[in-house]
């Protein structure tokens, strides 16, 4: 009998995740014959009594692991945390607000049982908010840019892998963890399945533009080169374009020695938009750079302040 490990990362949750878990409790018990299963929530420092709450479904349920963080460490710390813990054969991520339905597990199930190592939920109509919205398009467009996703594959935080994936992905200790790009690095054989999105049970969602941004950079700079060699590129063309202009310059003076000076505006304009890239080249490097140091420092991708029923 294979077993399933539910891993939950948690923040504001105390009046959702036992819900959450409740559903998981019917949907499992239908197919028990099938599946064994365990749950792990993970505490990211949440303000509210999350961590009371996750320790008091632990004390209930010995099944349920529970996992707490000395501060905030981000959804996807909190995801590696709950994979470096799990022993299930195979490992389903889902939120902790109610919106990723936990009674439809059995599509992603199922479709691993077709061949794929990995299964992402699709959604047809998504309940986030137009800025999450906005956000996760804008981060499709960065995955198949910067990591070469497939354009039809949807990513959503509610997906199951294979225990080899699983194996891979956990083996990456640096300090900037992002899941989806372990994922593609581990495996090809990823697909969709059609799961419902609902309504969040309660509040808003917790990403806000500044952790949307630090996302993305967790994701491009982990992952990939891309970035340096666009820089690279536009490089390249603005010192073509500076030569051409130059040549443009000395062959007009020779044609037209009587010509005036070209404009003061237009030398000014392009000194401040060839310095601003230079800038912002330089600022991507040494973002490149300091994540480096950070990582070379052993900077841990999260701090655990208390874990409860985790095996020793």
């Amino acid at each position: 009998m294979e077993k399933i490990s539910f891993i939950i990362p948690c923040y504001r949750s105390e009046n959702t995740i036992g819900s959450v878990v409740e559903e998981i409790k019917e949907t499992m018990a239908k197919i028990q014959d099938r599946f064994d299963y365990n749950i792990f929530l993970i505490n990211d420092s949440s303000p509210d009594n999350t961590a009371g709450v996750i320790k008091e479904l632990c004390d209930k349920n010995k099944f349920i692991k529970g996992i707490s963080f000395a501060r905030n460490f981000g959804q996807h710390a909190a995801l590696m945390a709950g994979l470096r813990n799990a022993d299930g054969d195979i490992c389903v991520c889902l939120d902790d607000d109610g919106q990723t339905p936990a009674e439809q597990v059995v599509r992603l199930l199922d479709k691993l049982d077709e061949g794929y190592d990995a299964v992402y939920a699709k959604y047809d109509h998504k309940k986030h908010s137009g800025f999450r919205n906005f956000g996760s398009r804008v981060n499709d467009m960065m995955l198949r840019i910067m990591l070469n996703k497939p354009k039809e594959l949807f990513v959503s935080s509610y997906f199951a892998v294979k225990r080899f994936v699983v194996n891979d992905m956990i083996k990456y200790e640096n300090s900037y963890p992002y899941v989806i790009g372990l994922v593609l690095r581990s495996t090809t054989r990823i697909t969709n399945v059609e799961i419902d999105h609902r309504e969040r049970m309660e509040g808003a969602s917790g990403y806000t533009l500044k952790k949307l941004l630090n996302l993305w950079f967790n994701g491009f700079t982990a992952f990939s080169v891309k970035p340096l060699r666009i820089a690279t590129v536009i490089g390249g063309f603005s010192a073509v374009l500076g030569l051409l202009y130059g040549l443009y310059v000395i062959i007009r003076k020779l044609m037209f020695p009587d010509a005036g000076m070209m404009g003061y505006a237009a030398i000014m304009s392009a000194i401040v938009f060839f310095g601003g890239m230079i800038l912002l080249m330089l600022g991507l490097i040494g973002e490149y750079i300091g994540r480096i140091y950070i990582s070379m420092n052993n900077s841990p991708q999260y701090v655990i302040r208390e874990s409860w029923n985790l095996d020793k």
